[in-house]
């Protein structure tokens, strides 16, 4: 397990060791970049523990945001997806529809989201929601699609039909696309959830970012944008995580 561990990630701790040392050399040890937009690490760490109470707080508020949306498109748009997937008749009718609405950006609806829902909460959430729901509807669709028509005939041959069928063999066929989908969804969600909580929200990570970007207090910036990679990457691996679990049939690690 250790050795598994070490093998997976002593790639990536050397690259971001890297990354480091070249911010280092560019800030603290040369003052190459600009001082104020690029305070180095001397600066950054203690704004970063000085503001962690503030930074948690933060994290705590955007998931209330982020969480009910992203599992709201994840249920819809696996619930639809395989509805309209497994139907020759609905892709015919809905996905030209869907092709033309799923690449207008999330972020262009604010206006229209702020002006019709009554709450910013509302508003932010169906911003992210729009964003994830897109990635995990199409994704799911495409898994249908593309699995063998041949285990769908044999499962009916055997007396599956209706939910079963979906449940044992249309759902699991489709599970490594739906996963696709929803791992894009999720990174996009993020940047949803930053971009929403940076035109009006008076708390979360992406308020914090905001708050001291608008005061010049790039430590405290870049502190909380360090502290945001650190949330992506660990709800990340957890994603990928049960990924593995659920998926371990594919013989992917």
């Amino acid at each position: 397990m250790v050795a598994h561990l070490i093998k997976r990630y002593s790639g990536p701790a050397a690259v971001t060791l890297l990354l480091v040392l070249l911010f280092e050399a560019a800030t603290d040890w040369s003052g190459w970049l600009e001082p104020v937009l690029f305070p180095g690490l001397s600066k950054i760490l203690p704004a970063f523990g000085k503001s962690l109470p503030k930074l948690v707080l933060g994290f705590g508020n955007s998931m209330g945001m982020l969480v009910p949306s992203y599992f709201l498109a994840l249920a819809l748009g696996v619930g639809g997806g395989l509805v309209v997937g497994s139907s020759n008749f609905l892709r015919g009718l809905l996905m030209p529809v869907f092709r033309g609405v799923s690449p207008i950006p999330p972020t262009m609806l604010i206006p229209y989201a702020i002006a019709v829902l009554p709450t910013f909460w509302l508003s932010s959430a169906f911003i992210i929601f729009a964003g994830a729901f897109w990635p995990i509807l199409m994704g799911t669709i495409h898994g249908v699609v593309h699995l063998e028509e041949r285990y769908i005939e044999n499962a009916r041959t055997l007396g599956l039909g209706g939910f079963r069928l979906y449940r044992n063999v249309i759902l699991p066929g489709a599970l490594p696309m739906i996963f696709s989908g929803a791992g894009m969804a999720l990174v996009f969600s993020f940047i949803l959830l930053t971009v929403a909580e940076m035109f009006g929200a008076k708390s979360g990570m992406g308020h914090f970012i905001q708050y001291n970007a608008d005061f010049s207090d790039y430590p405290k910036v870049l502190a909380g944008m360090l502290f945001m990679s650190l949330v992506i990457i660990l709800i990340m691996e957890i994603f990928d995580l049960v990924q593995r679990r659920v998926l371990h049939w594919t013989g992917k690690r």
